[in-house]
């Protein structure tokens, strides 16, 4: 399982513990080249062998999709198209709404005392992981509210 925070300069990467209980931020990717972005994270999906990938959705506060949703679905289509084309598994998709995700890591960050410099890189890494671990909770009280039912 792998959690992506998906922006115009760089991706925040996470990837779920062994058990899927926890999440644990990746090095975040500088955005260079779209095809040289698709490929790293295919690496990272083939190297942890990650049958889904939770895709952080920015929506508009009032739920609607804006501009950098778009810009998400198209990432997520290229993604799953190069993948067809090289002849490997697509993962099933979640789209995790993310509203204020990256307000919650700054704000993790700044209140660690984080430098500036250093939590330019961090933020991304931070908020995949808290879109991650929603995702990962969610499923594990739907479990759990299943079975004690």
């Amino acid at each position: 399982m792998i959690g992506l925070d998906v922006g115009d300069k760089r991706i925040g990467v996470a990837a779920a513990d062994g058990l899927g209980l926890t999440a644990q931020g990746l090095p975040t990717i500088i955005r260079r080249k779209p095809d040289d972005d698709l490929d790293q994270i295919i690496r990272i999906m083939q190297e942890r062998k990650a049958s889904l990938l939770v895709v952080g959705f920015p929506k508009n506060m009032n739920g609607s999709i804006g501009p950098q949703g778009e810009k998400v679905i198209g990432f997520v289509e290229a993604l799953l198209r190069r993948m067809r084309e090289s002849g490997l598994d697509e993962p099933a998709i979640v789209y995790w709404d993310e509203r204020l995700t990256t307000v919650a890591a700054q704000r993790t960050l700044h209140e660690a005392d984080v430098s500036r410099k250093k939590r330019k890189g961090a933020v991304d890494r931070l908020a995949a992981v808290l879109i991650l671990q929603g995702y990962m909770d969610r499923e594990y009280h739907k479990r759990n509210s299943i079975e004690n039912a």
